[in-house]
């Protein structure tokens, strides 16, 4: 049972200053406009767009919708505070945003491991690829990911509301991060740190330890073709997953885990925002204006946009 005394969290947000608030209100705005209105354009082009039914296009969808509800769990409730200075959140409005935000990075990070195994059959087994990835496997695989996602993060979120808070309530973030349980905790915390970092090796560096692998692979069957132009159309298939994933990784593996006497908040704040604010808008660049086939498959949808 929780028996928290706190009802409400003051969020400090990106910065103290004032004269910074103004300016990073309408850079946050325009990243939140651009990662929700790319990933929509590629939700609706994928969805009626019957050339892109395969699994690597819905791999895709699922990625897009994943970094819109990232995004939309956090930006417009720090825009709101930016642009009207009332920097508190409720317990159960902080506790929803956890969950949500914990599951969308839990989710991501397995996703990324998906995508690269479709593109691993897709390469090293080409003849059998429709075989293998057929619709009972992508919706096997995606049904993984949210079970994944959906446990991590409801498990993580309890562990929280099991904690009592008795002040001072602020949380020197922009959001509700799952390391940064508000102020003065007054209950053990042990539990909820074990359990944070065994949900990150298992996740983080289990994903990308397999990623890795399913890369080496990868590499291994481009060198065995002989045309240049050969290697060169197989490897564009993946190299704008490789970019993502690369990106994506490198921060959250510093976030979560790293020295303690590293810490410290301002550089934790500016990690985060790169895989919470930063990667889902890079997302609907990379995946449309470097896909090919996506960029076909939006103009079909859309035609009156250049891509």
């Amino acid at each position: 049972m929780n028996h928290s005394i706190v009802t409400e969290f003051l969020i400090v947000g990106l910065t103290r200053s004032p004269a910074l608030q103004g300016v990073l209100f309408f850079v946050f705005l325009f990243i939140y406009l651009w990662a929700f209105l790319g990933n929509m354009l590629i939700m609706v082009a994928i969805v009626y767009n019957a050339s892109l039914h395969t699994p690597m296009y819905v791999l895709l969808l699922a990625l897009a919708i994943v970094d819109t509800v990232c995004t939309t769990t956090i930006i417009p409730k720090m825009l709101w505070t930016m642009l009207t200075s009332q920097n508190t959140i409720s317990y159960g409005g902080c506790m929803s945003q956890l969950f949500s935000f914990t599951w969308s990075l839990e989710a991501e990070m397995v996703l990324f491991t998906t995508m690269v195994y479709d593109r691993y059959v897709a390469i090293c087994f080409p003849p059998h690829y429709s075989t293998i990835m057929n619709a009972y496997m992508c919706v096997a695989l995606l049904s993984i990911v949210m079970a994944i996602g959906i446990t991590t993060s409801w498990v993580l979120t309890d562990l929280i509301l099991r904690l009592t808070f008795c002040g001072p309530n602020t949380i020197d973030h922009f959001f509700c991060e799952i390391t940064h349980p508000a102020g003065s905790v007054c209950s053990p915390v042990k539990v909820n740190e074990v359990m944070v970092y065994v949900a990150d090796i298992t996740l983080a560096v289990g994903d990308f330890t397999l990623t890795c692998i399913s890369y080496c692979f990868i590499i291994a069957a481009i060198l065995c073709i002989h045309t240049k132009e050969g290697k060169k159309k197989v490897f564009s298939t993946c190299s704008s997953h490789l970019i993502v994933v690369s990106l994506y990784y490198s921060p959250v593996i510093y976030t979560y885990i790293r020295p303690a006497s590293s810490y410290t908040i301002e550089k934790d704040k500016v990690v985060a925002a790169l895989y919470t604010l930063v990667m889902p808008t890079l997302n609907p660049i990379v995946y449309s204006f470097c896909n090919k086939g996506m960029q076909v498959g939006v103009r079909k949808v859309f035609p009156f946009l250049k891509l």
